[in-house]
């Protein structure tokens, strides 16, 4: 009986910490553990007693709140205030602007599944799919990589084409002449451009993301907005943001650029105004701007506005030919022909009308930029990665299929294979994660972390897809030229991985570092009552985090020593992925115990550990992209087609979560707490997952070298043409023609081992002569021959590679120098 006691106890205490957070259910379930202990270490009846009688008296002290809070959370305030860092405005600022969406749900450890499943997935309006089917393909047919960057820019109808169809102005409203379209159709044209140039996209995404257009529509004022929005709408006004400066790059709350209010002239009369010094570098659009956002700090030493000396970060709109204003020369980043360049102005005037928003606004600038930012990096980066993923996974497969080594399809090798793999499933992940996202912003959200998530990860996972394909193309890839495919994407992923907040910082500081304070039920809340001193609302924050982190540790302990088997999640859901949303529960809420230990032993110090921040922020941002994996598998009418698509992406970001776990605890200060953390809690019966199987890349592997509407799904938006002479239209026409000539190749190679017929040698006739030489045997007709001879012709199209003239006066005159080389070595001898 005694034993069975033993046994019983802990578990009916940890059940009753799963299912409740009020300290009296603590109270039970700590007698209960004492009682446990009593029993197993064999104290006696008293000991016993009074150990439980100690531990009632703590706990009525923490049940009671007027007593709690005068002699527990008094103190701990006073302690808390002590230790809590001073926070400039800026850094309030990027903690309280956007907003929490699906990222808080996985923060707080119990995701509501039923929740995410009922957000709306994105769908084009009939305007919205018109625009992408009609102008956004016309302007990909209008654009020529190649050609475009030996010019280094698009071509004047290019241009004109992108102002008349309003592509600057699609987030603008109707109201104003713009398009109005959503932010999921503004990810969809980015996400196409992207598959046949980055010019093209890059110089439509920028207006219609962190830029003017926005910054006006949320801030500006009336007559700001009735100006400027129709011109931009319109392309009458090309826009840009200076927010860079060489001193301050990611860390861009500490911009140099300065201004002092004083009064100056401006159009023949004195006005209250500002003068402003500022060099910006990294402008995309600087070049052919005509007007331009302009971040700096404004001071009014003396008092022209209030009594406020520094005022802070003011977000002002300049005409590009405004007095003072320096265009510099444009930079070339990584060869790209997309315009980018300096601004510079050296104690440049400005009237007060400049700032947006007016005067009213002054000083509100790094506020709007970080609330604005949240939305542009959801869409801009995301759109353009994916787009080159989507193009990688559409052409590489089909050269994998075309391409022959040792008598074998090249994508037929399981080394090849692997890299296939890594490129469909890392597509089809990002391109869910980009589409869940533009829909949170179409819901109103301005997600803060999901947006740096989403830009970190699918910048990365667009690296290695296209470094992936790179290693399958080969040579072909390595030479640029017009019938390069990949190159200039190749060059220029690095650009993703720089913008818009470097990648190691913001998987070092942001992703868990903000998120923490951000997506926490409490810690916010902490930190506000403190700063207010408020006992009250302190006390209720304080003992409602460490319920929800007992509470916690408890769920978490539970699912692992269950294997989270008896997690309860939709019924509706597909039953082949009902595993994952319960692991991922549970997974869930070990880290929203493991972040508040973390917290709780190292306090600030934390920040300076950026190491474990960053895998901690690596755990979350997985179960962020494997929660957008699985509603795109339910939003797509769970395709029994893409499973292993789904599947593979999924087993992935599990198996990665659990190195990140991993990485967390053998690295953690605390040895005590982590041997709890990785026994039980994290991995009480050893991890449940594994690399994903070979089996499962095979078949993901096999989706992309053959047509399907597996592979058009997830190479949708892929620019495609029926023009061979374009590099991707030949690969598509290859593709065809090589599956339609494999049973062809089967049938002569049996023939010839069968020795109906003997293969001659035919100078001249390259691998193909073998086919005239069955079509003379009989073997095959002289139609089956001709359809030999086009696929012979395609294949050589596509794998062939560009070459160029050379300079042969240059290569007279080194025959020269050779010359000369050689008579004084013999005179020299």
């Amino acid at each position: 009986m005694t034993w069975l006691l033993v046994l019983a106890l802990p578990p009916l205490a940890v059940a009753l910490a799963y299912y409740s957070a009020p300290l009296l259910y603590w109270l039970l379930a700590g007698v209960l553990w004492l009682a446990s202990a009593a029993l197993v270490g064999g104290w006696s009846v008293a000991a016993a007693v009074v150990a439980i009688a100690v531990f009632a008296a703590v706990m009525a002290v923490l049940i009671k709140p007027g007593l709690r809070r005068r002699l527990v959370t008094a103190p701990i305030l006073k302690a808390f205030r002590a230790a809590l860092p001073s926070m400039s405005q800026t850094e309030r600022d990027a903690l309280e602007a956007g907003s929490v969406w699906w990222e808080g749900e996985l923060f707080a450890g119990r995701p509501a599944w039923a929740k995410m499943l009922a957000y709306p997935w994105p769908r084009l309006s009939e305007e919205e799919q018109r625009f992408l089917d009609v102008e956004t393909t016309e302007l990909c047919r209008l654009s020529h990589d190649w050609a475009d960057s030996q010019r280094q820019d698009m071509p004047a109808e290019v241009w004109r084409y992108i102002k008349e169809q309003g592509f600057l102005g699609m987030i603008i409203p109707k109201d104003y002449g713009g398009k109005g379209f959503s932010a999921y159709a503004h990810s969809q044209v980015v996400t196409k451009l992207s598959t046949r140039s980055s010019a093209p996209a890059v110089s439509v995404m920028v207006p219609n993301s962190l830029g003017p257009a926005e910054l006006l529509l949320h801030y500006g004022t009336p007559e700001q907005k009735q100006h400027y929005l129709p011109r931009l709408a319109r392309g009458q006004e090309i826009p840009a943001f200076a927010l860079t400066s060489p001193w301050a790059g990611s860390d861009a709350a500490s911009i140099p650029d300065a201004g002092v209010v004083c009064k100056g002239s401006y159009k023949g009369e004195e006005v209250l105004g500002m003068r402003v010094s500022f060099d910006k570098r990294y402008i995309t659009l600087a070049p052919v701007c005509t007007v331009f956002g302009l971040a700096f700090r404004l001071f009014d030493p003396d008092h022209l506005l209030g009594e406020v000396e520094d005022i802070g970060i003011t977000c002002a709109l300049v005409p590009f030919d405004h007095p003072g204003v320096d265009i510099g020369r444009r930079h070339f980043p990584l060869n790209a022909h997309w315009m980018n360049g300096p601004i510079r102005g050296r104690e440049v005037f400005m009237p007060l009308s400049f700032i947006i928003g007016g005067p009213e606004m002054a000083g509100q600038g790094w506020r709007m930029l970080m609330e604005c930012l949240a939305a542009g990096r959801s869409i801009s980066l995301p759109g353009s990665n994916t787009g080159m993923q989507k193009l990688t996974a559409r052409a590489v497969g089909a050269y994998a299929r075309v391409r022959y080594q040792f008598k074998t399809a090249i994508g037929r090798f399981e080394g090849v294979e692997e890299a296939l793999t890594r490129i469909g499933a890392n597509t089809y992940m990002c391109d869910a994660a980009r589409v869940f996202t533009a829909g949170a912003i179409d819901l109103g959200e301005k997600p803060s972390v999901v947006s740096a998530i989403v830009k970190y990860h699918v910048t990365e996972r667009a690296r290695q897809t296209v470094n992936d394909g790179m290693d399958v193309i080969g040579g072909k890839g390595i030479c640029l030229g017009p019938q390069n495919f990949l190159g200039r994407a190749y060059q220029q992923i690095p650009v993703g991985i720089t913008v818009e907040g470097a990648n190691i910082l913001t998987r070092s500081l942001i992703l868990f570092g903000q998120g923490a304070i951000r997506c926490h039920p409490f810690v916010l809340d902490e930190m506000a009552s403190a700063q207010a001193n408020d006992l009250e609302a302190f006390d209720r924050a304080l003992f409602g985090h460490i319920a929800y982190t007992a509470n916690n540790a408890a769920r978490a302990m539970v699912m692992g020593l269950s294997g989270s088997h008896f997690v309860d999640v939709p019924d509706d859901i597909a039953p082949e992925t009902r595993r994952y949303y319960q692991q991922l529960t549970r997974f869930s809420a070990a880290f929203a115990y493991i972040a508040d230990i973390s917290m709780g032993t190292m306090g600030g110090a934390l920040k300076r550990k950026e190491k474990l921040s960053a895998r901690l922020g690596d755990i979350l941002s997985l179960m962020y992209l494997a929660s957008a994996t699985l509603r795109r598998f339910e939003a797509e009418g769970r395709q029994a087609e893409d499973a292993p698509l789904m599947h593979w992406a999924i087993w992935d970001c599990m198996f990665r979560i659990q190195l990140a776990f991993e990485g967390v605890v053998a690295n953690f200060p605390n040895r005590v707490f982590a041997f709890v953390i990785r026994r039980l809690v994290v991995f009480p019966l050893g991890r449940p997952y594994v690399v994903p199987s070979d089996a499962l890349g095979h078949q993901v592997a096999r989706l992309l070298i053959a047509p399907s509407e597996t592979r058009d799904r997830l190479t949708s938006d892929v620019f495609l043409t029926k023009d061979v002479d374009d590099p991707v239209g030949a690969l598509e026409a290859a593709l065809y023609a090589t599956i339609e000539a494999e049973p062809i190749e089967a049938r002569v190679k049996q023939a010839l081992r069968e020795g109906r017929f003997t293969a001659k040698l035919h100078i001249g006739d390259g691998i193909d002569g073998i086919y005239a030489d069955a079509a003379e045997a009989g073997v095959i007709t002289l139609q089956e021959l001709a359809l030999m001879r086009k696929k012979g012709e395609l294949r050589d199209r596509v794998i062939g590679v560009d070459d160029f003239p050379y300079d042969f006066g240059l290569r007279e005159a080194l025959a020269e120098l050779a010359d000369g080389d050689q008579q004084q070595r013999r005179q020299a001898a």
